[in-house]
């Protein structure tokens, strides 16, 4: 009885009525918000348009004429460039030079993987070495070029290094085809190591600690902590690096360039692509090159993410 006294005394709280309902943006409201985001990618859109999209269309339309470059008169030849490129062997042997950079990128691929799983744990003087590794890709490639052209020259920096060992040699390195394009390949390896090597890094310090903390109490080995947690975790960037490679092998320019100039059975399709241009006054012929090689690259990265497609990696 007291109960049913005590809820009758309680005072009743008066329910506030219901606002009015919030009236609808105006339309010029609305239009604005949604064209804002697209205002913002103008200036980024427009230089992509500008310094991308256009030369590229401008290459692909002058592969069908046999524009020399200065004349401004062209002539439409159709696929004439075209059938050029695929009659004269000559002009696609210089893609078994891509080979030696190939081999190269494989290498580059294994040590970078290995320091950066290195130097993702715990090690003395870490960051020192990060910054070792990384250093050479900050290097512009015109200087390294001409940095290692006097290295491998006669009596140069590796002829003197090798005498300090009692090693004489007198041993052209920039001589003969397969020294001269080791060596570049080389090179090669020695200024882009550090950009994979960054990406590997990355990829495996984003990893969740928790798991090498489980796998070091379920008694793992770093090997296999290698094997079942960096390797499935750094999978899409992986991927990303072999693209990278076997598209940059196919367009290896500017170290060779420096160092030989194409000499010794060291030209690229690259350098090839570039003398039909300048020197030879080809830019049709040059143009067709080009796009050809874009097709190449589109093509081996369509194979390859068909054979290895990138799947969604959950490790927690």
């Amino acid at each position: 009885m007291a109960d049913t006294t005590r809820e009758a005394a309680r005072p009743v709280l008066p329910v506030a009525p219901a606002g009015p309902k919030r009236a609808p943006a105006p339309r010029g409201a609305r239009l604005s918000r949604r064209l804002t985001p697209w205002l913002f990618l103008i200036a980024p859109l427009a230089l992509l348009l500008t310094f991308t999209y256009v030369p590229i269309a401008n290459m692909v339309a002058y592969s069908f004429t046999d524009w020399d470059g200065v004349s401004p008169e062209l002539t439409y030849t159709g696929i004439g460039n075209y059938t050029e490129l695929l009659t004269r062997s000559e002009l696609f042997e210089v893609f078994f030079v891509s080979g030696y950079y190939l081999a190269a990128s494989v290498v580059q691929i294994v040590a970078a993987l290995y320091f950066a799983t290195v130097l993702s744990f715990d090690v003395r003087f870490r960051n020192f070495f990060k910054g070792v590794l990384f250093f050479p890709y900050l290097i512009n490639g015109v200087a390294i070029g001409f940095v290692f052209l006097y290295f491998f020259q006669d009596g140069g920096t590796l002829d003197s290094v090798l005498g300090l060992f009692g090693v004489e040699t007198d041993h052209a390195w920039l001589g003969t085809p397969l020294s001269a394009n080791t060596s570049l390949a080389g090179v090669s390896v020695w200024r882009h190591l550090g950009l994979n090597f960054v990406l590997f890094l990355g990829a495996i310090q984003s990893i969740p600690g928790e798991l090498y903390e489980a796998a070091e109490i379920d008694g793992a080995s770093r090997r296999q902590q290698f094997r079942h947690i960096i390797v499935p975790g750094i999978r899409p960037v992986l991927s990303l690096s072999v693209i990278l490679s076997i598209s940059g092998s196919l367009s290896v320019f500017e170290i060779p360039y420096i160092m030989t100039g194409g000499a010794t059975g060291t030209e690229t399709f690259v350098i090839q692509t570039v003398k039909l241009a300048f020197q030879f006054n080809k830019t049709g012929l040059a143009s067709a090159a080009a796009v050809v090689l874009l097709l190449i690259v589109l093509a081996v990265t369509w194979v390859q993410r068909r054979i290895v497609p990138d799947e969604k990696v959950d490790l927690v």
